[in-house]
C-alpha cells in the first residue's frame, strides 16, 4: 500500500471508531451496537480499511498487546475484598459453573451446526464463555437494575474476562499441538503457558511496586509507566511463549489492585480515554477484516448457536449458580438473560484464528466470522430487549432521586430527614464518628466507608447515586471533592459556595455551580439555625413561612431539583417543598 493509502486508512479507523462512541453515547445504547457493523460495513465497502493490508503481520501481536491493556484495566478494577456474602457465592458460581457448562455446551453444538472439527469447537467455545464490563456496563447503565443485582452482573462481567482470557490462551496451545503428542504437548503447554504468564504477572507487579512505591511518579507520568509496563511485560512474555501476555496482563492487574501500599493512578480521566480509544479501535478493526464471503455458509448456523447460548446455556447456568441463594426470582430470571459478548470474544477469536488456520484444523477459518455474528447477535438482543424484560420481572432500580448527602453537622442531618420524608432514598457520609453516630439516630442510610476512595478519584463511579451534595464546613474539601467527583455521578455534583472571607485556598477560585447560592453559606447555614431554623418539606401549595428560603423541590415523579446560583427552580402541583424556615419563626408568605 502506498503511503497515503496507509494515511487514509488509519484516519478512516480512527475517525469511525471515535464517531460510533459518539453516536452511541447521544443514543444512549453500549457502542458495540454501533461499531461492529461500521466496522463491517468500512471493511466491505473501502479498501483502505483493511487492518491485516495496513498493518501485515503486525496486526495480531498488536492486538494482543492491545488486549493485554484491557485486560490489565478490568483486573486493576477487582478489589476482591469487597466481593462478600451472598454476592460472592452466585458470582463465584457463575464463574466456574458457568465457564465450564458455556464451553461444554457451545463446543458440543458448534461442531455439528458450523461443521468444524472438535478442535475448532473446542476452542470456539472457550472464547464464547467470557462477557465482560465494556459490554456489560454500559447495558446495566441503561436498564438500572437494582443495586444487589448491578453489582453482582458488574463482578460476573469484570473475573469473567481475565479468566477467559487465560482459558482462550491455554486451549490455544492445546489445540494446536500435533494429532499424535496432543495429550502430554497440551498438558505441557498448559504448565509452561500459566509458569510465563504468572511469572511476567510478578516481575510486572513487582516493576509497578518500584515505580510508584519507591520512584512516587506523579499522574501524569504514572499512567504512561503503566502503560509502557503492561505492554513491555506482555511483548516479554509473547516472545517467552505465545500469548501469554494476556495472562501476565491479568496477573499484574489483579496483585495491583490488591496488594497494600500501592497507590497506582489507574482509573484517571487519561487511562480510561486511552482504554476507550483502543476498544472503538479494536472493534473497528476486527471486525472490518470480517468480510461478506466469510460470512458465506457460516452466517445462519452462527446465529443459531447464539440462540442456544441466550435461550439455552445461559438460562441453566443463572439457575444452577443462584440455586439455594436468596435472590428473588425476578433476578435470577434476569441474571439469566444477560450474557452479551464484547472484546476479549472478539479479540482472542482475531488473534488465535490465524495461528489455527496455518496449522490445518478444520472449520478453524469459521471461528472469527462465527464469533462476529455471535457479538453482534448477543448485543443487539440484550440491548434492545434488557430494559423491558427487567421491568417485567420487576427488577428495576426505583427511578425516584437518590442523594447523597456528604456532612453530618445537625442542619445537614435533618435536611436528610426532610427529604427521606418526602419520599427519596437518602445516603449520608460524614467523616467524625459523633456526626456519623448523629446519622444513625436519624435513621438515615450511612453510606459505607469506601466512599471516601470514591470521592478522591480511586472508584470509576458511584453506583446508584443520582446527585452528590458536598455541605460540610471544609470549603477546599466540598470544592475539590466536587470538581473531582464530578462525571462519575448520574445525576449533579453541586457544593455549597466559600463565604467572602474564606480562608480556603483554592474553593474561592474553582468553577461549577453553587447549591443554594452565594448567600447561604455553611457559616450562614449553620448560624440560622442556631438561631432557631429549621429545614421542612412540605406541599408546594401550603403556605410558607416569610423569609424562607427554598433548598429543593422534590417533583411528584421523584426526581430532586435542587436550587443553584444559576437555577432556581419553579414549585408546581404536586411538588414537595424543602425549604430553610427564617431564625425566631416568621409570618406566612412566599418563599425566597
Amino acid at each position: 500500500m502506498t503511503t497515503n493509502q496507509v494515511l487514509i486508512g488509519v484516519g478512516l479507523i480512527l475517525v469511525l471508531a471515535v464517531g460510533s462512541q459518539i453516536l452511541a453515547s447521544r443514543l444512549r445504547i453500549p457502542a458495540l451496537i454501533i461499531l461492529l457493523p461500521v466496522g463491517f460495513a468500512a471493511g466491505a465497502l473501502i479498501d483502505d480499511v483493511d487492518p491485516q493490508r495496513l498493518l501485515g503481520p503486525a496486526f495480531s501481536p498488536l492486538v494482543s498487546l492491545a488486549v493485554a491493556v484491557i485486560l490489565y484495566d478490568a483486573g486493576l478494577g477487582l478489589d476482591l475484598a469487597r466481593l462478600k456474602g451472598n454476592t460472592r457465592r452466585v458470582v463465584v458460581r457463575l464463574l466456574w459453573i458457568g465457564v465450564l457448562v458455556t464451553w461444554l455446551l457451545a463446543a458440543l453444538i458448534s461442531a455439528p451446526l458450523l461443521g468444524m472439527s472438535r478442535r475448532a469447537a473446542v476452542m470456539i467455545g472457550a472464547i464464547l464463555v467470557v462477557s465482560g464490563p465494556t459490554v456489560v456496563g454500559p447495558l446495566l447503565s441503561f436498564v438500572r437494575p437494582k443495586d444487589r443485582l448491578r453489582h453482582l452482573l458488574v463482578w460476573e462481567g469484570s473475573l469473567i474476562d481475565p479468566v477467559g482470557g487465560i482459558l482462550g490462551a491455554l486451549v490455544f496451545h492445546a489445540v494446536s499441538a500435533s494429532t499424535k503428542h496432543r495429550f502430554v504437548n497440551g498438558a505441557a503447554g498448559f504448565l509452561v503457558s500459566i509458569g510465563v504468564g504468572m511469572a511476567g504477572g510478578v516481575v510486572g507487579a513487582a516493576l509497578l511496586w518500584v515505580l510508584f512505591r519507591v520512584l512516587r511518579l506523579g499522574e501524569v507520568l504514572g499512567t504512561t509507566a503503566q502503560l509502557a509496563a503492561v505492554i513491555g511485560v506482555a511483548a516479554l512474555c509473547d516472545v517467552l511463549r505465545d500469548d501469554t501476555g494476556l495472562i501476565a496482563a491479568v496477573m499484574m492487574g489483579l496483585a495491583v489492585a490488591n496488594l497494600p501500599g500501592i497507590d497506582v493512578p489507574a482509573r484517571r480521566p487519561f487511562f480510561e480515554t486511552l482504554v476507550s480509544l483502543i476498544l472503538g479501535l479494536l472493534f473497528i478493526s476486527i471486525s472490518a477484516t470480517v468480510t461478506p464471503r466469510s460470512l458465506n455458509h457460516v452466517g445462519l448456523p452462527a446465529l443459531g448457536l447464539a440462540a442456544f447460548l441466550v435461550l439455552a446455556v445461559r438460562p441453566l447456568v443463572a439457575a444452577v449458580s443462584t440455586v439455594g441463594t436468596d435472590l428473588t426470582r425476578g433476578e435470577r430470571g434476569f441474571i439469566g438473560w444477560m450474557a452479551p459478548r464484547g472484546i476479549v470474544a472478539a479479540a482472542t477469536a482475531s488473534t488465535f484464528t490465524a495461528g489455527l488456520v496455518a496449522k490445518g484444523i478444520g472449520g478453524a477459518s469459521k471461528i472469527l466470522p462465527a464469533t462476529f455474528v455471535v457479538i453482534v447477535a448477543t448485543v443487539t438482543l440484550y440491548g434492545l430487549t434488557a430494559s423491558p424484560v427487567a421491568r417485567r420481572l420487576r427488577v428495576v432500580r426505583p427511578s425516584r432521586s437518590r442523594p447523597l448527602l456528604v456532612g453530618g453537622d445537625p442542619w445537614v442531618v435533618d435536611l436528610g430527614a426532610a427529604l427521606k420524608s418526602a419520599g427519596l432514598e437518602v445516603l449520608m457520609w460524614a467523616g467524625q464518628e459523633q456526626q456519623r453516630a448523629r446519622i444513625r439516630q436519624a435513621g438515615i442510610e450511612l453510606a459505607p466507608g469506601e466512599l471516601l476512595a470514591a470521592v478522591t478519584g480511586q472508584d470509576p463511579e458511584l453506583e446508584g447515586i443520582t446527585a452528590v451534595f458536598f455541605l460540610t464546613a471544609e470549603d477546599d474539601f466540598n470544592a475539590l471533592a466536587a470538581a473531582i467527583l464530578r462525571g462519575s455521578v448520574e445525576g449533579v455534583v453541586h457544593h455549597l459556595g466559600a463565604p467572602p472571607d474564606s480562608r480556603g485556598v483554592v474553593a474561592p477560585f474553582i468553577g461549577g455551580e453553587v447549591l443554594f447560592g452565594t448567600d447561604l453559606t455553611w457559616p450562614a447555614l449553620s448560624r440560622r439555625y442556631e438561631q432557631g431554623a429549621a429545614v421542612l418539606a412540605q406541599p408546594a401549595g401550603a403556605a410558607l413561612p416569610h423569609g424562607s428560603d427554598m433548598l429543593f423541590l422534590v417533583r411528584p415523579d421523584g426526581r430532586l431539583d435542587p436550587v443553584t446560583e444559576a437555577h432556581g427552580p419553579r414549585p408546581g402541583p404536586g411538588d414537595t417543598v424543602v425549604l430553610l424556615t427564617p431564625g425566631g419563626g416568621g409570618t406566612e408568605g412566599p418563599p425566597k
